[in-house]
């Protein structure tokens, strides 16, 4: 049986955990690296999990110490970078499948010519 939680922050952590296992931390070694590609992934979910909007999600964050321990958030990010990371990270999930900016270069079959 599949347990149910009210709690975000049980939500954020079983998040986190699912991100880590599915995302590379970064989407580019050039990024900024302040946060990593799990941590937004968490947020997103958070996001959904208490109905809000990226705005919503981000002024919560910021009042909640212990979500911020959770998902071992130094700082709390803009509203717009969970914009941003909603496009690049859930792009391919409806597809079914990883977004195309985060599949490995070499798993392109335009690249090979196939």
């Amino acid at each position: 049986m599949r347990q149910m939680s009210k709690s975000a922050v049980r939500v954020a952590r079983e998040a986190i955990a699912a991100g880590r296992a599915a995302l590379p931390d970064y989407g580019s070694r050039w990024s900024r690296h302040d946060y990593t590609q799990p941590q937004l992934f968490a947020l997103l979910v958070l996001r959904q999990f208490l109905k809000t909007d990226y705005r919503g999600v981000v002024a919560l964050v910021a009042e909640w110490a212990e979500l911020r321990r959770a998902l071992r958030l130094r700082k709390v990010p803009h509203y717009s970078t969970l914009a941003h990371a909603s496009r690049r990270i859930l792009a391919g999930a409806e597809a079914g499948g990883l977004s195309p900016a985060l599949k490995p270069p070499w798993s392109d079959t335009r690249a090979s010519g196939a």
